[in-house]
């Protein structure tokens, strides 16, 4: 394969969104979709919308935080679903008291002085927090569910190729925004497809921002440890060296896309990571192969090579030949998408 080489709470009550551009997915005259490249207006800066909650309304919204409300668990917090009084559905993160040592707890301020300037469709709103009783992120509740709920339980008929497409597209637009539209450089370390969450109209939102990172515009690179993420979507320069940057992120949403063009887990029963799984079929061109059979063949080609395309430039080792999310389809045109894609398959 040819290589071408890409070239504190203060805070917390003002942000804005920077103008960038940004790959829109408009339809063209015949209703068909297409890439074109427009500029953001500037938005004006504005108040976060976000409130402090107490306690007892999230006590009474949980059910007392019960068990049968309990809808996901990770290592140092705890989600549950809830209603608040005007039948707001709500999702509730509350730190677990076995994880109330001082490093866990700045992580969870740190997550809220984070999440709390993002401003972005494709990025889970913060609806606001509190902290009586403990610490308390509240959002607004992904009825849908996510990526990763729906594309592999196999009680649920599997997600149309549109839908996968319209999943790819949007989380493509909030990780360039994370890394290009917000007012600092944010780096969300855990891009994975549970983490990616579903509105009803199945539009992808990015969520969890427990291990993201600020990174100052003077910054190449963040040096972390411990080594902390998901296993099959970490970068080898991360893993190996715990370095992060924007390319960190760029790798695990190459695994996520081939995650959504497979329906293949990061990791399958044998330990094989999907993306050493994939490299061999890009690297024949036999892309084909990459698609979940459940699809039985309805698919775009078309969409499939330029996703086939990105992900094989995501999952690339060495971050210096990994594209930008800027320059990750759908950020770039589909005539530079086939012109690359025949370089990269001869």
């Amino acid at each position: 394969m040819r290589y071408i080489r890409s070239n504190s709470f203060k805070r917390l009550f003002s942000f804005r969104r920077r103008s960038s551009r940004e790959q829109i997915l408009s339809p063209n005259s015949k209703g068909e979709e297409n890439y074109e490249i427009f500029p953001h207006e500037e938005e004006p800066s504005r108040r976060p919308s976000w409130k402090c909650f107490s306690y007892e309304e999230l006590f009474d919204a949980t059910n007392g935080f019960s068990s049968e409300n309990l809808v996901g668990k990770g290592g140092y917090a705890e989600v549950y679903k809830g209603t608040m009084s005007g039948s707001e559905e709500i999702a509730v993160k509350r730190l677990t008291k076995t994880s109330r040592d001082e490093r866990k707890e700045k992580e969870f301020l740190t997550e809220i002085g984070t999440i709390g300037h993002v401003n972005h469709s494709n990025v889970l709103p913060l609806l606001g927090c509190c902290i009586d009783n403990g610490l308390y992120l509240v959002f607004e509740l992904s009825s849908t569910g996510s990526v990763a709920s729906l594309l592999h339980d196999e009680r649920l008929p599997p997600l149309d190729w549109k839908t996968r497409h319209k999943i790819a597209i949007g989380t493509a637009r909030g990780l360039h925004y994370l890394h290009k539209g917000c007012k600092r450089r944010i780096i969300h370390r855990d891009i994975k497809a549970s983490n990616i969450l579903l509105t009803k109209d199945f539009e992808p939102q990015i969520s969890d921002f427990g291990l993201a990172k600020w990174l100052p515009s003077q910054w190449t690179h963040h040096s972390i440890a411990p080594i902390e993420g998901t296993f099959g979507h970490l970068a080898p320069e991360y893993y190996l060296h715990g370095v992060v940057d924007e390319k960190t992120d760029v790798f695990a949403f190459g695994v996520f896309l081939l995650e959504v063009i497979s329906g293949r887990k990061p990791v399958d029963g044998s330990h094989q990571s999907l993306h050493s799984w994939a490299k061999p079929i890009l690297n024949k061109g036999e892309i084909e192969e990459l698609v979940d059979p459940r699809l039985e063949g309805a698919y775009d080609v078309t969409q499939l090579k330029s996703f086939a395309c990105a992900a094989s430039l995501c999952i690339r080792a060495s971050s210096t030949w990994r594209p930008t999310m800027s320059e990750v389809p759908p950020y770039t045109c589909f005539l530079y998408l086939d012109s690359l894609l025949c370089l990269l398959l001869q």
